[in-house]
């Protein structure tokens, strides 16, 4: 086996038991929910016992590497090639909710760059995993991008920051004006759900600000992989720490481009009071 299917196979073992940690925890965390410093911020129970079991097989296979998890924050070996994003449970608002939208998403960059990617949704049993140069699947099958070629006849995904409540630089502006100019948006609250159905048909684009690298790292390989484009607004090459991004089935990746940089800002909006 080359070392990317290696890679592949740890981490898809280390999403399973972390969804089977997620499956045991689901319905039981009402006092176990704390906020992280902005409202809406939630970290539970359940995202702490299932990043652990994701450090543990990681760090049992691969203890040279360098690590970077939404709970723990950097780990290992700083000065490593390879980097592993971990979101442990993408989606703890959907999760605290009982509200069935919410998964474990880990992905490799080496040398910076994107190259192996796990997202596994244990409500659904939805196992998405690809790397380079040896496609993408959804449950072992193998997945494509849609072919939907008009921004008018797509439906789209987005969401929304942490901290939309206190800055003006926050998603309203776009998701209006797209939801004017598709068959719809879809605001799920999970990235890398987003981005795995990208992958698999079932949406044809996806924008948001705001995020960290554990949240598109896995997204980011599974969309390419499957015949997608994921780049910056504008279309140039994705600054994965800048927190935007841009992914699309490639064939409206300009139109939604070009439309994301036509909005003016919110700020310009009539204000009805």
């Amino acid at each position: 086996m080359t070392n990317l299917q290696i890679f592949l196979d740890i981490a898809t073992e280390a999403a399973l038991a972390a969804g089977a940690v997620l499956q045991g925890y689901l319905g039981k965390v009402e006092d176990a929910i704390i906020e992280k410093g902005r409202p809406g911020d939630l970290v539970t129970a359940a995202d702490k016992a299932s990043e652990a079991v994701v450090l543990d097989v990681l760090r049992r296979h691969f203890p040279d590497h360098s690590i970077l998890a939404e709970e723990s924050g950097k780990l290992g070996n700083q000065d490593s090639e390879y980097l592993w994003a971990i979101d442990p449970l993408d989606g703890t608002t959907n999760f605290a909710h009982q509200y069935p939208f919410f998964a474990v998403s880990i992905g490799l960059l080496i040398q910076g760059v994107p190259q192996v990617g796990v997202i596994y949704d244990p409500f659904h049993n939805e196992l998405f995993r690809a790397a380079q140069g040896l496609g993408a699947t959804r449950n072992r099958c193998p997945i494509k991008v849609s072919k939907t070629s008009q921004l008018g006849k797509s439906l789209l995904v987005s969401g929304f920051a942490y901290d939309r409540r206190e800055t003006s630089d926050n998603n309203y502006a776009e998701f209006c004006h797209l939801t004017h100019l598709t068959q719809g948006v879809r605001r799920s609250g999970s990235a890398s759900l987003d981005l795995a159905h990208i992958a698999c048909g079932r949406v044809d684009g996806y924008w948001e600000r705001g995020l960290s690298p554990w949240d598109i790292t896995a997204g980011i390989i599974l969309i390419r992989e499957a015949g997608g484009k994921v780049t910056a607004y504008d279309g140039s090459s994705l600054d994965i720490s800048s927190g935007r991004i841009l992914a699309t089935n490639g064939s409206i990746h300009n139109s939604l481009s070009h439309e994301l940089q036509q909005v003016p800002p919110l700020s310009s909006w009539a204000n009805p009071h």
